[in-house]
């Protein structure tokens, strides 16, 4: 037996222009089966125009692309039966209720009605809405919208869901709720690639991680890899039994240490630097030379806001 292929999304050399402009530049990552992937970038670093070649919606310049083994030159119907595409913004069809938007796409999707009618009571479920299916679409705030949308794109149990900012504009508690529903997911066995700016939000919640900047990957692996990785600064949180004012003095007027932060009651530390500089010695040397009675000391790997913020340039954007 031929052993499944371990990714869902497989990128390679992908290249795009529009115009003048090219918004893909040889761009290779793989996305892995039953995970969920978040796509990161600053605004125009081409992360749209992926998820829309992904989705088959727009044709790549060059480059190779494959779904759950189906390529995209090749097998362009099979890819669209078993993906399901949720763009940042999208048109409602508001003068319907909940469930007949759900109904009208199982039929254009050919579910029988009785098919249709499982279908969209599982999804109402999965996604909360039961309670609202007869409720005008016009009438839902935001964050009911974009639930109707994600049961939308589940209605006819696609393999690998592509979703383009589905927290946008949503209230933390909505965001929250739709995270919960986004690894539920995970679980029952969907593959999610999932482009967000809520970085807080995908360090928690995704395996692994691309970080996409003016059409290039700077970095695509698992999320510790990326929290680990050479190029980013590593963090190191210090807790001491008691304060030690002389220590903290030493950390910030090394400047091997690029951050240090000290909690107001002098026992928590938060260092950063460069490891290809420095390594966990010098922090080691500092305690010993002040004689600080340390409680732990520990990798700190919350810290992706910065690993976007090493890895991305500054500057004005196409």
């Amino acid at each position: 037996m031929t052993p499944e292929n371990p990714y869902a999304i497989s990128i390679t050399n992908l290249s795009h222009n529009y115009k003048n402009h090219a918004a893909l530049k040889n761009v290779s990552f793989n996305v892995s089966r039953r995970s969920i992937h978040g796509f990161v970038g600053p605004n125009g670093a081409g992360k749209t125009t992926t998820l829309k070649i992904v989705a088959t919606l727009v044709k790549p310049s060059k480059g190779q692309v494959t779904v759950l083994g189906h390529d995209f030159n090749k097998d362009l119907g099979k890819i669209r039966s078993k993906i399901g595409f949720m763009p940042d913004h999208f048109s409602m069809y508001r003068q319907m209720s909940v469930y007949e938007y759900l109904d009208f796409f199982g039929a254009a999707y050919g579910l029988v009605a009785k098919t249709r009618a499982d279908v969209i009571r599982d999804v109402l479920v999965l996604t909360d809405m039961e309670g609202r299916k007869n409720d005008l679409i016009k009438g839902l705030s935001r964050g009911m919208e974009q639930r109707v949308s994600l049961a939308r794109v589940l209605v006819h149990d696609p393999e690998v869901l592509i979703l383009d900012e589905p927290a946008s504009g949503l209230d933390p508690r909505a965001r929250i709720e739709l995270m919960e529903i986004l690894s539920e997911l995970r679980s029952l066995g969907k593959t999610i690639f999932i482009s967000s700016h809520i970085l807080s939000e995908l360090a928690t919640l995704c395996d692994g991680v691309t970080i996409l900047d003016r059409g290039e990957v700077r970095y695509s692996g698992d999320m510790r890899g990326l929290l680990t990785h050479d190029t980013v600064l590593k963090a190191y949180r210090l807790e001491l039994e008691e304060p030690c004012p002389p220590l903290a003095l030493a950390f910030k007027q090394d400047s091997s240490f690029s951050h240090v932060e000290v909690s107001e009651d002098g026992l928590i530390y938060r260092l950063q630097y460069d490891p290809s500089a420095v390594g966990t010695s010098r922090i080691l040397e500092k305690v010993l030379e002040s004689a600080a009675k340390v409680k732990e000391l520990r990798e700190d790997l919350k810290h992706l806001n910065q690993a976007f913020m090493d890895l991305t340039q500054p500057g004005v954007r196409a």
